[in-house]
């Protein structure tokens, strides 16, 4: 691949000064054993680092729980590769032949890490300020559109709140039937609240969990 230094890097609105940075933060770990990871791993730490003081100065009056809330809706992996897609990162990706056969490029914990690791990448070669620079750069339009942190409670803790506020007892919630693969499962669950109950399958136990939680909630509301 050749370096994707001047299209990528006007992407990011950053000039890497140490451009083996950025083909490092590119590679996966199935295309060379001198690949992303370790960048991800600090980048990883910036980004809540940089989002969490983000929060702190934007939101004076929000608690703990709720700065948390929202940090976490910002650094999980979703966004992350909703991110790496407005920058199309996935044409620049240096991946190995069984990644790039089955759509690793397209796949989001490859993206997200990604991400994360051109954060790293960036953080060494230009330092915190850069970093955090690009960081509440490329967050702009998300932290534009953030929504309160109420609304950022997840389907399950809204339930369980809603059944708290009336003294009523928390849901059960079973699994039903696990299909596919290993790596492909599909999960069915149940949630139970009394006589109250709502299936809903997910391509997680929590995922699965949470939608039938939000089906259940709308039902008694």
């Amino acid at each position: 691949m050749i370096l994707p230094a001047s299209q990528l890097c006007a992407s990011l609105g950053y000039n890497f000064q140490q451009p083996a940075l950025l083909v490092e933060a590119l590679t996966h770990r199935s295309a060379s054993a001198s690949n992303n990871e370790r960048l991800e791993f600090l980048g990883d730490a910036l980004l809540n680092m940089v989002i969490a003081e983000y929060l702190f100065q934007q939101y004076p009056k929000a608690s703990e729980g709720e700065l948390s809330r929202l940090r976490a809706s910002l650094v999980k992996g979703e966004t992350l590769a909703e991110l790496a897609r407005n920058l199309q990162l996935g044409d620049w990706l240096y991946l190995g032949p069984g990644e790039l056969k089955s759509g690793g490029f397209r796949r989001e914990s490859i993206l997200s890490d990604a991400m994360e690791a051109i954060f790293g990448a960036v953080y060494l070669d230009g330092g915190l300020g850069a970093c955090r620079d690009l960081i509440v750069s490329l967050y702009r339009d998300c932290l534009a559109r953030l929504l309160s942190a109420n609304e950022l409670k997840d389907p399950k803790t809204l339930l369980q709140e809603y059944l708290q506020a009336r003294q009523q007892a928390l849901p059960i919630y079973n699994v039903l039937e696990i299909r596919g693969e290993p790596h492909t499962q599909s999960f069915k669950v149940e949630c139970v609240v009394a006589e109250a109950r709502a299936v809903a399958e997910g391509s997680s136990r929590r995922k699965a969990e949470q939608e039938a939680a939000r089906q259940l909630l709308a039902r008694i509301q």
